[in-house]
């Protein structure tokens, strides 16, 4: 017999899977993948980000990072600038235009997947999970 913690990681995992399938087929339909969303979810959010902060962010290496941008810039997303040692992004208009109608459609997606939870049961999932990213350090 598995032990709980075992079942518990099972659901979980499954739980994301399932998530992340809704909101990759959502982003294909903006054009979008989940690592590029992400880049213009938190470039558009934090107005003067070097591309450092960004792959510190991520939780990626810089030089990976680089790659996700070319990409973005050839799209007309976003630009880099050199200001000293750092490059500084910024969106494009059309990176800026794309970012008001995607973060808000997908906030909305996870807003509804997450419904099978009640407000309390929701808050006591995020409490739960804190603990354990918290004691995985």
């Amino acid at each position: 017999m598995l032990r709980s913690s075992i079942l518990t990681w099972l659901r979980l995992y499954r739980t994301f899977q399932k998530i992340d399938r809704a909101q990759t087929i959502h982003l294909r339909t903006w054009g979008l993948n989940v690592a590029q969303f992400d880049v213009l979810a938190r470039v558009g959010a934090h107005k003067g980000m070097t591309q450092q902060e960004l792959a510190d962010s991520l939780l990626v290496t810089k030089g990976n990072v680089s790659l996700l941008l070319n990409r973005m810039e050839s799209l007309g997303l976003l630009k880099r600038y050199q200001e000293k040692r750092s490059n500084i992004l910024v969106l494009t208009e059309k990176g800026r235009e794309l970012h008001d109608r995607v973060v808000p459609a997908h906030e909305d997606l996870i807003a509804s997947l997450m419904t099978g939870l009640t407000a309390s049961e929701n808050m006591e999932l995020q409490r739960l999970l804190r603990k354990l990213d918290h004691s995985l350090r």
